[in-house]
């Protein structure tokens, strides 16, 4: 299995973090892909990818909640960053409408600009969108070929799912929600279909059950495969081989692995 979104790097993980990437292995996690949060996020993201080159890999982007007045700037930072590793995409990257609209339209520029990094360097998207569908397509509609991507923690609904498609053949990460009690993720799997289903964690965040409210870490991916597995009807062994490889297809510089 791979965890398509981890954010394993931050603060919440420096008293364990070995023991978390150790669990996380044991549990069956072949890889964990890390995308970039800011520009604070940076060298701690590189610091832990340079002690495990081999089960991770880094996307390097600016998160909408983080665009402020000064965003520009920060744009320019990340950019001079893309030809310091073998980044496997760019991102995260998006709209994030929940918490504040103040900056709306700069997140739309910004998101517009990353879109072309992607496009210009041939590597995915991956899209994080919190009440913001709209200016996502809107965005991705003034471009005439769009790079391949992954929305991120997807909640949203089968309308939603098919607007999406009608701009592209994208992948929809899906996390712990999936196993919350009155999620409607469970419903909309059918109409996204295994083939582009991406496992993730987005850890810290949104821990499965049984571990609900509690840190979440790499090592629960198996929780939300087995939802997932369920409520496809298939066996969690099918879940675990086809989403690792729909990774591999989406993120061309993973690292090749022989049984993919």
């Amino acid at each position: 299995m791979i965890d398509t979104h981890s954010h394993i790097y931050l603060e919440e993980f420096d008293a364990d973090r070995h023991d978390v990437v150790t669990r996380a292995a044991a549990a069956g996690v072949r890889h964990i892909v890390l995308p970039n949060v800011d520009l604070t996020t940076i060298e701690p993201m590189e610091d832990l990818h340079c002690k495990y080159p081999d089960f991770t890999s880094m996307a390097m982007g600016f998160h909408p909640t983080e665009v402020n007045a000064d965003y520009k700037h920060s744009l320019e930072v990340v950019e001079s960053r893309l030809d310091d590793y073998r980044w496997v995409a760019i991102g995260e990257v998006g709209i994030d409408l929940y918490w504040d609209t103040t900056f709306r339209t700069e997140q739309r520029d910004a998101l517009a600009v990353q879109v072309q990094w992607a496009i210009d360097r041939s590597l995915p998207l991956i899209i994080h969108c919190r009440e913001g569908l709209d200016d996502v397509l809107d965005v991705f509609s003034h471009f005439s070929e769009l790079p391949p991507a992954v929305f991120h923690s997807f909640t949203g609904t089968i309308d939603d799912v098919r607007r999406i498609r009608r701009l592209g053949d994208f992948y929809f990460g899906i996390n712990g929600i999936v196993t919350f009690k009155k999620s409607a993720i469970p419903a909309i799997l059918p109409e996204i279909g295994l083939s582009r289903i991406l496992l993730e964690t987005d850890s810290p965040y949104l821990a499965p059950v049984p571990n609900r409210g509690k840190r979440n870490e790499s090592s629960n991916i198996p929780h939300i495969c087995r939802c997932i597995a369920s409520h496809l009807g298939v066996d969690m062994e099918e879940v675990s081989e086809v989403t690792d490889a729909n990774a591999a297809a989406l993120f061309p510089n993973l690292p090749e692995f022989s049984d993919l």
